[in-house]
């Protein structure tokens, strides 16, 4: 049940990665999360375990969808030249500070966001706007920083505050879904390897892991997830967005409820 419980996170984490732009991670952390509690894995190394390797599944489900959203002409090059190395620099900042605080801090991180994402799936209307084009570069370059620190935190790619924040600035919503996929890549590869690292000399890790990266969730999520991006891309162009955002958005909150419950508990 465990390695079928992976597969098929890796397949709907895909899906939703290629269909609303928020990156497999926001599917896969909280999974990964309560498997790892399931399974004992000690509460100060369980969410830095999830997180990090919920980044390294990123990696090549990003590559995988921003190449069937090119192949369609959706993607903003030019903006993520420019986002680049702002974004980078919120990585490494983000990385750095989740090696350094307590698991329950991370999970607390995870689970505030993720109920501020369920609320805008559900209240946000695509037709808000701040502007109608996106702001000066330097704003820019900080709302980038800022994308970039709070989704190496809490182990997504980025999508799911690119979309947004593209959006509120009057980009067409499928340009946004595929230009925030290339943003997971941007945030992927320098997460996955910050927490693996910064891992290496943890306790208590569970077998076949290497710093916060394990590499049996790997093993199992990154085939799913490559195999179902495209068809969420696919998906994409051609049916409502409406009712997947809200059924996404219980499944948020509930996960979210759930994982703040248990700091208390």
């Amino acid at each position: 049940m465990f390695a079928v419980g992976l597969l098929a996170t890796g397949i709907i984490a895909g899906v939703i990665a290629g269909l609303l732009g928020v990156g497999g991670g926001i599917v896969i952390v909280p999974v990964l999360f309560h498997i790892f509690t399931t399974l004992g894995i000690d509460e100060s190394i369980r969410m830095h375990l999830a997180v990090g390797t919920s980044l390294g599944t990123i990696i090549p489900t990003s590559i995988r969808s921003v190449r069937a959203h090119h192949k369609k002409g959706a993607v903003d090059w030019a903006l993520l030249r420019r986002w680049a190395v702002p974004m980078l620099l919120g990585v490494l900042l983000g990385t750095v500070l989740a090696s350094h605080v307590d698991g329950k801090v991370l999970t607390g991180v995870f689970a505030v966001f993720a109920i501020v994402i369920a609320a805008n799936l559900v209240f946000g209307r695509e037709e808000w706007r701040l502007g109608s084009e996106l702001p000066s570069l330097p704003t820019q370059s900080a709302i980038a920083t800022v994308i970039g620190g709070l989704s190496s935190m809490m182990g997504i790619g980025g999508g799911t505050f690119g979309v947004t924040t593209m959006t509120l600035f009057g980009r067409p919503i499928h340009q946004a879904v595929a230009t925030s996929a290339g943003l997971g890549l941007i945030i992927s590869v320098p997460g996955a390897i910050g927490f693996l690292v910064s891992g290496l000399s943890a306790e208590n890790l569970p077998p076949f892991s290497v710093g916060y990266v394990n590499l049996i969730g790997l093993a199992l999520i990154v085939p799913m997830t490559v195999l179902s991006a495209p068809w969420g891309a696919a998906l994409a162009h051609k049916i409502s967005r409406q009712t997947l955002a809200r059924a996404f958005a219980f499944f948020l909150l509930v996960t979210s409820v759930k994982m703040m419950m248990g700091l208390f508990a």
